[in-house]
């Protein structure tokens, strides 16, 4: 068989691939059509005790004491933990590999608190009406502190977020915390100053994106028990079941070897579960009580005190010739961490990382940023990681340019953006072996007719308007994502998939399935998938950065390919044969050209051949050293790169001159991700990215009050765009080829949400003349325009 590159890969490139790039069904796509699939709420045992959660009403104190000794004689009542009762060790509940980039800030429960919501004890009980009396009767003696609750405030602020002298920063990332600074960094390539004044136009501007919720609709969930060895499992709606175990081991101060995560069903995560939440709670009351526990959060508590998208300030400088080529970009953000950093130094780097590389033939170009703390929700993951925010900005200024200098905004882009080949000084100094953007850009403007529409018309009560925008992500964390795999053949012929990679309803488990399934010629129905468990999983990092199909893809592919040459090499020593001269197809082996001398897997897996008596078998397999069945492979996978995947996207909207409400009426993009894993999956991905760009466009906003309390913690509040709000989305696809990846396949899960943005606010000005520079769009901004 050969190598990957050299065989399986190119062989199907050369050929056709019959199990990828169509439209297979989702494995699970029946059970949840009718009813069946089980989440972890559902799981949790009957009798669990309860354990809710007692939260700060101010957005920084100090407490200076608590009585609980009332709460604790409620009938129903079986523990209440303080400050005083947990291990005070700091930790980071980012879901990243070890060492995170993400300060050690938290503790189980601290005494000081730092935004509303904060915990400040743990109640555990047989019903809720007994905790809910319990948690009006603790007494809680607040030293109320001064607040940060403006980001743009927070630097070398009186007010520290975090006084305490234990934080720590394992990795460098320019912190300083007595300044309420997470992280600082500057990137920069050429000599900016020279480029912008050789430059004919600059123009100058700032953008804001908004705070904004996942809204996953199953909230943050888990439940613990303890088990015969007492161990401590925890089965946990994550993306990240192996980051969890560390982060439970480590809080509660127990080696990981005690310490399991089994991960169910998820019903949704979007970023939100790739930071750690209530797990820790549980696994901590069912280690001290020897009871299984179970934390489930409410809509609100999910809201209030999970995470949310950083909120960040964007300072964009561009310069460009008058013919629209693009010389120069200086882009400043500052990013707002919340009260934790969990995520704040990682998130903040791709703000910069995955828009400057676009444009990548400047003259020169700088990225600089500064996190900060603040009295506020943590900010966390959420799908486009920092990316949609940068690259909102970016093509902002980018369209404004070209509306300054009267050129087609999608003729300035196709002069100006990256093409393969080329080397990326602000995406890490990578080669792009893959890229059809210029493609894709040009698919979009045949698919909304851009060159036969005005980029305005008035329509009577109403303009219409045409706004465009380009994005990057990438596939997994380069030198730090792994996947790994188990594949092993089961008698009859079928086999089953072991893996720690995290399907959170994207499909991956499908996916994968299908890579497995092309090497080994045989239908995805004959490849079983495993959920995660730490204790059987093989390592992976889990759902997040866009890794699944690019990194634990290509650990699946070498797994199968492996497989594959164990099963030809015994089914040669059975025949007779060189294992070079037999094929595997469809569940057959046989030697080329010859039909009548054929096996089945089932067969080999089995030990039972045809026309063979079990004597004869078991002499000849014992003669070449082989025993019937018994065959798996393992295998890893890291990459050195993260191939970006790219995407053109063009809103049509239509602006109520009256109202200034906006109404997307058209919305079509093109998707190169590299080779399409499935055609079905990758379009609901592209669907669901665009709806979701689309509210943080026009809708979604977290609000609070002057006090810091949260305005929007439910859905009546806080507005996600439903069916109604969004048109029918159009999506199409311009594959490239991925040498690196699996198939030639790139990721799409994260760059699908971030154009709606900078392509409904250039719609916007085109309609209005206004250019909305900090979302949401609401009709009075696209009426008024801003202050």
């Amino acid at each position: 068989m050969g190598t990957i590159g050299e065989s399986v890969v190119s062989d199907s490139r050369a050929g056709e691939l019959r199990q990828l790039s169509h439209a297979v069904v989702k494995k699970d796509a029946k059970g949840l059509l009718e009813g069946r699939a089980v989440y972890t709420n559902d799981l949790a045992p009957r009798d669990s005790y309860i354990v809710k959660l007692l939260r700060s009403p101010y957005a920084h104190a100090r407490i200076r004491s608590i009585d609980a000794s009332r709460a604790r004689r409620i009938d129903g009542i079986v523990a209440i933990y303080t400050y005083e009762d947990v291990p005070q060790v700091r930790f980071t509940l980012a879901g990243q590999s070890f060492r995170e980039m993400s300060p050690y800030d938290t503790m189980i429960l601290d005494r000081t608190v730092r935004y509303v919501g904060d915990e400040v004890a743990i109640v555990v009980g047989t019903d809720e009406l007994a905790i809910n009396a319990a948690m009006r009767l603790i007494k809680v003696d607040y030293e109320v502190l001064p607040a940060v609750l403006d980001f743009k405030e927070a630097l070398d602020n009186p007010t520290i977020v975090h006084d305490e002298d234990d934080i720590r920063a394992y990795a460098p990332m320019g912190e300083d915390f007595k300044r309420n600074l997470v992280c600082h960094e500057v990137s920069e390539h050429g000599d900016l100053e020279r480029a912008f004044e050789e430059s004919d136009v600059v123009i100058d501007r700032v953008y804001e994106t908004q705070a904004t919720e996942q809204s996953m609709m199953e909230p943050f969930s888990s439940y613990a028990y303890t088990d015969a060895q007492d161990r401590v499992c925890v089965v946990a709606s994550t993306q990240v079941p192996f980051h969890i175990r560390r982060q439970v081991s480590i809080a509660l101060q127990i080696p990981k070897s005690r310490v399991r995560i089994i991960k169910p069903r998820v019903g949704g995560g979007f970023g939100a579960k790739q930071s750690g939440c209530n797990e820790i709670y549980s696994a901590f009351c069912a280690y001290k009580l020897g009871h299984p526990c179970k934390c489930i959060y409410t809509r609100e508590e999910t809201m209030a005190s999970g995470n949310t998208r950083h909120k960040v300030r964007m300072r964009v400088r561009l310069g460009s010739m008058n013919d629209g080529t693009i010389t120069a970009i200086d882009l400043y953000a500052l990013s707002d961490a919340g009260a934790y950093g969990y995520h704040a130094p990682t998130t903040i780097g791709l703000v910069g990382h995955k828009s400057l590389p676009i444009y990548n033939h400047v003259r020169a170009s700088r990225f600089s940023y500064d996190v900060v703390y603040t009295n506020t929700t943590p900010g966390g993951a959420f799908r486009g990681y920092g990316a949609t925010q940068g690259q909102f900005a970016v093509e902002s200024a980018v369209n404004e340019m070209a509306d300054k200098l009267g050129i087609d905004p999608c003729e300035m882009r196709l002069a100006n953006i990256v093409h393969e080949g080329e080397t990326m000084p602000q995406y890490y100094n990578e080669k792009l072996e893959s890229c059809r953007l210029d493609d894709c850009l040009r698919r979009a403007m045949e698919m909304i007719n851009w060159k036969n529409k005005p980029l305005a018309r008035d329509l009577g009560d109403r303009v219409r308007s045409l706004g465009v925008a380009l994005t990057m992500q990438g596939s997994g964390i380069s030198n730090v994502d792994i996947g790994s795999v188990d594949l092993r053949l089961e008698d009859d012929g079928f086999y089953v998939l072991n893996m720690g990679a995290t399907d959170v309803g994207t499909g991956g488990d499908t996916i994968l399935a299908q890579f497995a399934a092309e090497v080994l010629g045989c239908s995805t129905n004959r490849i079983v998938v495993n959920g995660v468990d730490t204790d059987t999983s093989p390592f992976d990092c889990g759902s997040y950065a866009s890794s699944g199909t690019y990194v634990t893809g290509m650990a699946v592919v070498k797994a199968a390919t492996e497989l594959r040459e164990k099963i030809l090499e015994q089914a040669g020593r059975v025949m007779g044969v060189e294992p070079s001269a037999l094929d595997l197809d469809g569940g057959r082996i046989f030697v080329a050209d010859d039909d009548d001398e054929v096996l089945t897997v089932g067969e080999i897996a089995s030990g039972k051949m045809r026309e063979m008596t079990l004597d004869d078998l078991s002499g000849r397999l014992i003669g070449f050293g082989l025993q019937p069945g018994f065959l798996s492979a393992h295998a890893s996978n890291s990459q050195p790169v993260s191939p970006p995947p790219f995407m053109a996207g063009i809103a049509e909207v239509d602006v109520d001159k009256a109202t200034g409400k906006v109404t997307v009426v058209d919305y079509v993009s093109a998707v190169d991700c590299g080779t399409v894993a499935n055609a079905n999956l990758a379009r609901v991905q592209a669907e669901g990215g665009i709806a979701q760009g689309i509210g943080m466009a026009l809708t979604e906003d977290v609000q609070r009050t002057a006090d810091g309390g949260l305005r929007t913690n439910n859905f009546m509040q806080y507005k996600i765009p439903s069916r109604l709000d969004v048109p029918e989305i159009r999506i199409d696809f311009c594959p490239s080829y991925e040498p690196t990846g699996p198939f030639g396949a790139k990721s799409i899960g994260e760059v699908v949400i971030n154009t709606p943005l900078g392509a409904i606010a250039s719609a916007v000005a085109h309609a209005t003349g206004n250019y909305v520079r900090s979302l949401p769009i609401t009709p009075e901004k696209a009426l008024f325009g801003e202050e």
